[in-house]
């Protein structure tokens, strides 16, 4: 357009899942509180993938070390290598529940983050589980100096980069602090992403908010729709777990001219630190609409040369 060459993303050829026509997607707002065990744990989870699938949801994405809540069933309080060894003790359990939850109710299930320890190094995963019960590995790429000081965390590889694939299309999960840096959302698009899935953690509400406007800053800048899902309440006994704060939400660009998307770039939002289930549904020609005409294009715009240049390439 304009005699600039439209990038293949931004194309829809017939047969293509791209970007789908309509999508139903939730972001759930957990709410941690002291749990007897995996099995008390598990139950409650699969109650609201069930609420969730009654909803239309196909896809639908839960929060960051959402499994941390059952170090609250320990006996006592545990230190941070423990801590990590008894996590890792349930990584089959959790990618089981994953795995059949998703297969069950049909749906993609973007689960969250599990502390676990892999091929000997200790990692935040996020496993997404697709409605076949395959499941698709993402590490956390960025770690902040609580999760390094605390369990020693150590960030993903190149490979976490990529879209994952689901019936609903390419999905760039960024994992809380991931959402912090520019190059990576950019990254997924250049690879096919038209959602990103953020599943979050923060006690405090300016942690909270560095997320959300990072978050509404990536959904801007690569004309995609984000959902950010958050933990809420108190989990007593887990160290570095303590108080949550949330306010979930799934957030548009901010282009009501031509795709009628809200003026402030907010589908849903969720009310703060409330257990919640949050569901919208996507147009995604809307999405391309507004990728291809609209008031700001800033996919077409964006001048990779001028990048290139600055960086010395």
């Amino acid at each position: 357009r304009d005699g600039k060459v439209l990038p293949s993303y931004l194309t829809l050829p017939p047969g293509s899942d791209a970007v789908p026509a309509r999508a139903t997607v939730g972001a759930l707002q957990w709410a941690q509180r002291r749990v007897s065990g995996f099995e008390d744990f598990a139950g409650e989870f699969a109650e609201w993938v069930r609420v969730a699938a009654d909803y239309g949801v196909e896809l639908l994405v839960v929060p960051e070390l959402i499994t941390c809540q059952l170090l609250s069933a320990e006996p006592a309080r545990l230190g941070p290598a423990e801590a990590l060894d008894r996590l890792s003790a349930h990584t089959p359990a959790w990618t089981a529940l994953l795995s059949a939850l998703a297969k069950q109710h049909r749906l993609t299930l973007v689960g969250g983050t599990h502390l676990t320890w892999i091929d000997g190094r200790p990692r935040n995963v996020c496993w997404v589980a697709t409605p076949d019960g395959a499941l698709q590995r993402r590490d956390k790429l960025h770690i902040t100096p609580s999760e390094a000081g605390s369990w020693a965390v150590e960030g993903g590889e190149a490979r976490d980069v990529a879209p994952v694939d689901t019936p609903v299309g390419k999905v760039g999960v960024q994992i809380c602090y991931d959402s912090e840096f520019p190059e990576l959302g950019r990254a997924q698009v250049d690879a096919g992403a038209w959602l990103f899935a953020i599943p979050y953690c923060t006690d405090l509400r300016g942690g909270h908010l560095r997320v959300r406007h990072s978050a509404q800053a990536r959904a801007v800048e690569n004309q995609v729709y984000v959902v950010t899902a958050g933990n809420t309440g108190f989990c007593p006994g887990v160290a570095n777990f303590d108080q949550q704060y949330a306010e979930s939400a799934v957030l548009t660009p901010c282009d009501d001219a031509i795709s009628a998307f809200a003026a402030d770039g907010v589908a849903k939002a969720a009310t703060p630190n409330v257990a919640q289930l949050l569901v919208a549904e996507l147009d995604g020609a809307a999405l391309v609409r507004a990728r291809e005409r609209g008031s700001v294009r800033n996919l077409i715009d964006r001048r990779p040369d001028l990048y290139a240049a600055l960086r010395g390439a």
